[in-house]
């Protein structure tokens, strides 16, 4: 659990008057986006980039919790919190997490939110952040992760490895394991995370225009990632059936 993670409404920022709208849960009267327009944007001033994310996280904070409140049932602690990760990464980098209570965050770098070239971006990776947790992964990988570590044990102890050979082999095995259906959920999460940011009225695939300054993971077998044109592919037929009307959820 990272230590220096801030509240994200403690932020001494004054928003500009452009700031996008609150809308309510239930989802009425929802700006819808239009198809996005591919060009190349520089990165905002710092105090641009301070109060964009600002914004961004008023407007998802109440999105992702009733995504997860429908979705889990009160089976889950669905009390987000969106956080600032103060520590001095050069890489851009958001993750999901969860406090020593149980409470879900999801928190940024500085350096990702520097590189966000507009409250789209933000909007997506924050909601797909969000998604891991709604749609169980924390849980799934540690399951893999086990699963993996007890087969490739179990291996090598049949095959008469030593003690120290059958630990290396549940580490090998736990590792493989919290690979195994890493691509899937990366692609599960930008499903939903589309389905968040268009409900909070933001663009999904102008968002989703963030891969394509990440370098591309391509097909490796033990990749963590999906290609990023793979991931852009599932936004944009997520958001198409979202305009289109023609959803029906997953």
């Amino acid at each position: 659990m990272p230590r220096r993670l801030l509240a994200v409404l403690a932020l001494p920022l004054v928003l500009a008057a452009c700031e996008a709208p609150q809308p309510g849960l239930d989802g009425a009267s929802l700006p819808r986006p239009k198809a996005p327009v591919v060009t190349v944007e520089t990165g905002p001033d710092a105090h641009t980039a301070a109060a964009n994310f600002l914004a961004v996280a008023r407007d998802m904070e109440p999105r992702i919790e009733s995504e997860c409140l429908s979705r889990t049932h009160g089976r889950m602690n669905c009390d987000y919190q969106v956080m600032v990760d103060e520590r001095s990464d050069p890489q851009p980098n958001a993750f999901q997490t969860l406090d020593a209570r149980g409470r879900p965050i999801v928190a940024f770098n500085l350096a990702l939110i520097a590189e966000a070239r507009n409250r789209d971006e933000l909007a997506f990776v924050m909601g797909h952040e969000a998604a891991h947790y709604i749609l169980g992964h924390l849980e799934q990988k540690t399951s893999d992760a086990t699963r993996g570590a007890l087969i490739l044990g179990a291996l090598a102890a049949a095959s008469g490895a030593d003690a120290d050979g059958v630990a290396q082999a549940r580490d090998f095995g736990a590792e493989m394991g919290a690979r195994a259906y890493s691509k899937d959920y990366e692609l599960q999460a930008d499903a939903l995370g589309t389905v968040i940011a268009w409900n909070a009225g933001y663009n999904p695939e102008r968002g989703a225009m963030f891969f394509t300054r990440l370098p591309d993971p391509g097909h490796s077998f033990l990749g963590t990632h999906p290609a990023n044109g793979e991931r852009i592919a599932v936004v944009h037929r997520v958001t198409s059936a979202l305009r289109k009307g023609s959803f029906r959820g997953f």
